[in-house]
C-alpha cells in the first residue's frame, strides 16, 4: 500500500499575495492540483493534504478530487513538524508514504513511479529524490557511497569548501516506510537556527536510506516567487509544445503560443502566432488556428479556419471559416461549412450547416436552419429585462441588413426579411416580411431654428 502526503500549509510570503502559494496556477491548474496529478501512476490508497494557511480555501479548491483527506498543521514549524501531524491519521497504516511538496508542479508521473519502485525493490527505510544541479547554491547537499546509500545531508550554509563541490542536491521529495518513520518522528528536535523540525533529520535514525537521481532536474523546481512561477510555466509550455510538434502539429512561432496540457490536437493542425488553447479543447485534423485566437473548452472539427477570434464553450463543425474578430460562446454550435465572419458574436445558439453570418451581427439564444444568410447588422433582441427568449430562423431564410428580431419569434423556411425590419411576430414559410415605417419625403423642408435671447 502507498499513501501520498502533500505539504500545502505555507502561505508563501515571497509570492506577495493573499492567495495561498499552492493555489497559484501553472498552465491553467493550481500548483497543488498538478502535484496530485503527478501521483496517478502510483494509484495510492490514501491521499492526504497537509493544510495550514487559508486551510478552508485550499480544501474548497480541491473539492472535485475524490477520496482526499485533509490534515491541519496549525503552526508551520517545518517539514518534520508537518509530517508529525500525520501520526493520528496513519496510526494503523503499514505501507509506504510518499512525501511531496505542494509547490513543485513539474514532477513527471514516471519519475515518482521510478522512485517508489527503487524504494520497494531495495526495501529501503527511506528513499530521496536527488538531482545534480549545475549551480547547487542554496540547496542541501546529499553525500552517498558507491551504492547510492545516503551517508549525510548537509545544508548549504553548513558546507565547507570541499563539500560545496558536490552538486548532488536534495529535491525534498521522499518515500518512507511509514512504520519506521512513525517510530522516529517523535525524536525530531527544533534545536537549530530556524527553530523548526526538519524532515531531513530522520535520515540520521533510519537505515538504509537511498538516493535516486532525477534525469531532468527542472522537475524538482519549487515555486517561491512570481519569477519562478513564470519559469515553471515556460518549462511546462515547452514540454507540451514539443510533444505536439513531434505528433505532427505545426506551430508558427511557438514562443508566442500557449497550450494547456488538457488540450488535444490532431495531426496537420497549424497553430499561428499569438494563439492560446485552454481547457478541454479538441482541434481536428487540418484545422488552422490563428493568428491571434483564443479557444477554451471547445471542440473544433477538421479543416476549420479560425482567425483573430475567441471561441469559448462551443463546437465548430468541419469546413467552417470563423473570423476575423468573431466571438462564439455559451454552448454555441456551428454546422458544417458555415461562415461566421467579421465582428460577429453568437451566444448559446445553433447554426445550421452552410449558413453565413458574415459581419456585424449578434445572435443570442437562436436556432438557425441550413443555408441561412444573415445580413450585416442583424440582431436578435433576446432579453426582455427579466428573461432570455429564443429566436428560430428556418432553413433558406435571408435577413436584410440591420434587421432586428424581438424574441420570442419564429421565422419559417425560405423567408426574406427586408433590410431595416424590426420583426416582432412569427413569419410563415416562403414569405417576404417588411417591418419598418414607410419612407416619407418632405420637400423644401428646413429646420426652424429659434434665435436665443440676446
Amino acid at each position: 500500500m502507498v499513501a501520498v502526503a502533500i505539504l500545502a500549509a505555507g502561505r508563501g510570503t515571497r509570492m506577495k499575495s493573499d492567495l495561498p502559494k499552492v493555489l497559484h496556477q501553472v498552465g491553467g491548474r493550481s500548483l497543488v492540483e498538478r502535484v496530485l496529478e503527478s501521483c496517478y501512476l502510483l494509484n495510492p490508497s490514501r491521499k492526504l493534504v497537509i493544510v495550514g494557511y487559508e486551510a478552508q480555501r485550499v480544501q474548497r479548491s480541491l473539492h472535485q478530487v475524490n477520496s482526499l483527506e485533509f490534515v491541519e498543521q496549525k503552526e508551520q514549524l517545518g517539514t518534520g513538524h508537518a509530517i508529525q501531524q500525520l501520526l493520528p491519521s496513519l496510526k494503523d497504516f503499514a505501507g509506504d508514504l510518499l512525501v511531496l511538496n505542494g509547490d513543485v508542479p513539474l514532477l513527471r508521473p514516471e519519475t515518482l513511479e521510478n522512485l517508489l519502485r527503487s524504494h520497494q525493490v531495495y526495501r529501503n527505510a527511506a528513499t530521496l529524490l536527488t538531482a545534480h544541479l549545475p549551480n547547487p547554491r542554496g540547496y542541501g547537499r546529499v553525500f552517498c557511497d558507491d551504492n547510492d546509500l545516503v551517508r549525510q545531508i548537509v545544508e548549504d550554509r553548513d558546507c565547507n569548501a570541499a563539500q560545496k563541490q558536490n552538486h548532488r542536491i536534495n529535491g525534498g521529495i521522499y518515500c518512507f516506510n511509514w512504520p519506521q518513520l512513525a517510530a522516529v518522528l517523535p525524536k525530531l528536535s527544533s534545536n537549530n537556527d530556524q527553530g523548526e523540525y526538519y524532515l531531513t533529520d530522520v535520515v540520521k535514525h533510519l537505515s538504509p536510506v537511498m538516493a535516486v537521481d532525477v534525469k531532468d532536474y527542472f522537475e524538482i523546481s519549487g515555486i517561491n516567487d512570481r519569477k519562478q512561477l513564470a519559469i515553471a510555466n515556460d518549462i511546462l509550455q515547452n514540454r507540451i509544445k514539443d510533444y505536439w510538434m513531434v505528433k505532427g502539429v505545426t506551430m508558427v512561432d511557438p514562443d508566442s503560443i500557449t497550450i494547456e496540457d488538457t488540450v488535444e490536437l490532431q495531426p496537420d493542425v497549424v497553430i499561428e502566432p499569438q494563439s492560446h488553447l485552454r481547457g478541454n479543447t479538441v482541434i481536428g485534423k487540418g484545422s488552422v488556428i490563428g493568428p491571434g485566437t483564443l479557444i477554451e473548452n471547445s471542440k473544433i472539427a477538421e479543416n476549420v479556419t479560425i482567425r483573430y477570434s475567441v471561441v469559448i464553450d462551443s463546437k465548430v463543425a468541419s469546413g467552417c471559416r470563423v473570423g476575423p474578430y468573431t466571438h462564439l460562446r455559451g454552448q454555441t454550435q456551428v454546422g458544417n461549412s458555415s461562415r461566421i465572419g467579421n465582428f460577429v458574436e453568437i451566444k448559446n445558439s445553433i447554426v445550421g450547416k452552410k449558413t453565413n453570418v458574415a459581419h456585424l451581427s449578434y445572435l443570442g439564444d437562436a436556432k438557425l436552419g441550413e443555408q441561412v444568410n444573415i445580413g450585416a447588422g442583424t440582431i436578435t433582441a433576446n432579453y426582455d429585462g427579466v428573461q432570455k427568449h429564443p429566436t428560430i430562423i428556418g432553413s433558406g431564410t435571408k435577413t436584410g441588413a440591420n434587421s432586428v428580431f424581438v424574441a420570442p419569434v419564429t421565422l419559417g423556411e425560405n423567408v426574406t426579411v427586408a433590410a431595416g425590419s424590426v420583426v416582432t411576430n412569427d413569419v410563415p414559410n416562403q414569405a417576404l416580411v417588411i417591418a419598418r415605417e414607410r419612407q416619407r419625403i418632405i420637400k423644401d423642408w428646413k429646420m426652424n431654428i429659434k434665435k436665443k435671447n440676446q
